[in-house]
């Protein structure tokens, strides 16, 4: 399960995940009115601050671990306890999961934001940055509408009997206090494999000419090497580098696509890498008018899965199995799942 939780100060964006500056280790950007950003990494800011943060970090882990949600509530800033019902259930639910790991914490990252309002986009370049952009210990974070103050991102290592995790958190300082801004979750595995094992994959298909596998296994490695989906690093700005070289044409991407399928074509929307359990299997979603029968949809699932592979039989090379989902303009969907082998 992936966990996201950020109040509505602390409000993200996916753009911008890739970014190579070639600037020194503070970082001040101008938008519009005079704001500074500031960011130190580890190396940069002094032993009791950095003691201060991860120390911090592991508390409020230690809570998780015990499933005390109600001392996480109680710790964190007010438009986080306010709305705490995501927290609490993603506490619950790992629990039983963390309650003997033993967490390894990073090196936590300070970041400052100075002036008298909120900033639209704040972009933080933490660590030292050369000529090619990023380096062996830096890190970007882009943040939508922060207010001025003093935050830290502390990302923990937790390994476990059901495979490694990272819990990251965001945490805000009121006066002497470091509290709770931002709770996440990821699994740092997926299908039992790691993301140097899905970039090894990627290379492979590459290799082979299957650019379409390449390019999936790339967004699952970048997915799996961000511990929240606000940060990169030079290992995620590698991977957004190899992954646009293979960047199929013919898949959804700004707009729908057509897939034939029979005497029919269907507007396919997404098709993106989905781990569950032990299986690696490929989702597609597709625009439907009306999925309450879904007997009719059922087959039509079927339908799109099938033609899906024909147009596309490196897909078998790479999946467990396919899922269609047939969604209505509302949100309303309906998901059927077909094994690989199945597939005829």
């Amino acid at each position: 399960m992936r966990h996201k939780h950020l109040n509505a100060a602390l409000r993200i964006t996916r753009k911008g995940w890739h970014g190579c500056v070639p600037f020194a280790t503070l970082a001040l950007l101008l938008y519009g009115p005079v704001y500074a950003q500031t960011c130190l990494g580890a190396g940069d800011m002094d032993a009791p601050t950095q003691a201060a943060l991860v120390n911090t970090a592991k508390k409020y882990f230690d809570m998780a671990a015990r499933g005390d949600a109600t001392a996480l509530r109680q710790n964190s800033i007010a438009a986080v306890a306010s709305d705490f019902s995501a927290i609490e259930t993603a506490v619950k639910d790992h629990q039983a999961n963390f309650a003997t790991a033993q967490a390894i914490a990073r090196p936590p990252f300070l970041l400052t934001v100075e002036g008298d309002a909120p900033i639209p986009r704040a972009e933080f370049l933490c660590g030292v940055f050369g000529s090619r952009g990023q380096t062996a210990n830096s890190a970007v974070f882009v943040l939508n509408n922060l207010p001025p103050g003093s935050y830290a991102v502390a990302i923990l290592d937790v390994p476990t009997s059901k495979g490694s995790h990272t819990v990251s958190f965001i945490l805000q300082q009121q006066g002497s206090d470091w509290k709770l801004g931002g709770f996440y979750i990821k699994p740092s595995q997926a299908a039992g494999h790691d993301g140097n094992w899905f970039i090894e994959k990627a290379h492979d298909f590459k290799a082979k000419g299957q650019l379409r596998n390449a390019w999936l296994y790339y967004l699952e490695a970048r997915d799996l090497l961000s511990p929240v989906p606000f940060m990169s690093t030079l290992a995620t700005d590698k991977l957004y580098d190899e992954s646009q070289a293979v960047k199929p044409t013919d898949l959804p991407a700004d707009a729908p696509l057509d897939l034939v399928a029979g005497n029919k074509t269907y507007k396919l929307t997404a098709v993106f890498p989905l781990a569950v359990a032990n299986d690696f299997d490929l989702v597609v979603k597709y625009q439907a008018a009306d999925v309450s029968n879904t007997a009719q949809t059922f087959q039509e699932n079927l339908a799109v899965i099938r033609a899906l592979v024909a147009k596309f039989p490196e897909y078998r090379d790479a999946f467990d199995g396919v899922v269609a989902r047939a969604v209505e303009t509302s949100g309303r969907d309906f998901g059927s799942l077909l094994a690989m082998k199945d597939v005829k």
